[in-house]
């Protein structure tokens, strides 16, 4: 399994699942370009902290990462990345508080808590279109840092599964390990409003 657990990390492209949200919580995959299933994200319903482990196998043997929020139900909350391995802080996602009501947007930090880059959900139009016609528009964000974009967070329509096609293959900037994070975040607390 060590060898398998870090591919993603040093893949450019991979797709995110998650299903749907229901009463038991939320479940998500991340599988390689090949659809080799890389990592597992459980997270039970209805917690007032979250703290997400990203497991390297679905039998949650072997913790990769740690995304833990460092307040209770914040709409600005910080989450701390850490290497499950090392136990290494990797960096700081924060979500943009009422910002991000009407349009996502989460900020990247390095470990020192200073600003790196973003990740915005594509427009605002088509963030309010999603909000209040229909879930059923995929979400597309984009990924920077300093301004200039390293990577998309792609989502495809499907009724019965939120899927994202990751794409960082301009990526020379960022930390894959804090990229991927910023990914399950979009999944299990963007993923509450639908």
């Amino acid at each position: 399994m060590e060898g398998t657990a870090l591919v993603p990390f040093g893949e450019s492209t991979y797709v995110a699942r998650r299903n749907i949200f229901n009463f038991f919580g939320i479940k998500c995959r991340i599988l390689s370009a090949t659809s080799q299933p890389q990592f597992f994200i459980q997270l039970k319903a209805f917690k007032l902290k979250e703290d997400i482990t990203v497991w390297g196998d679905e039998a949650m043997s072997q913790a990769v990462l740690s995304i833990k929020a460092r307040q209770i139900l914040d709409l600005g909350a910080s989450y701390d990345v850490v290497d499950s391995a090392t136990s290494e802080k990797i960096g700081v996602l924060k979500r943009k508080g009422l910002k991000s009501i009407l349009k996502d947007e989460w900020l990247i930090m390095d470990a020192a808590d200073q600003g790196l880059g973003h990740i915005k959900e594509d427009s605002a139009l088509m963030a309010l279109l999603r909000r209040f016609l229909s879930v059923l528009i995929p979400q597309n964000y984009t990924v920077d840092v300093n301004g200039t974009e390293v990577g998309t967070v792609r989502g495809t329509w499907n009724p019965f599964v939120v899927k994202y096609d990751v794409d960082l293959s301009q990526n020379t900037l960022l930390d894959p390990r804090l990229a991927m994070a910023g990914v399950v975040l979009l999944m299990t607390v963007e993923g509450k409003q639908g």
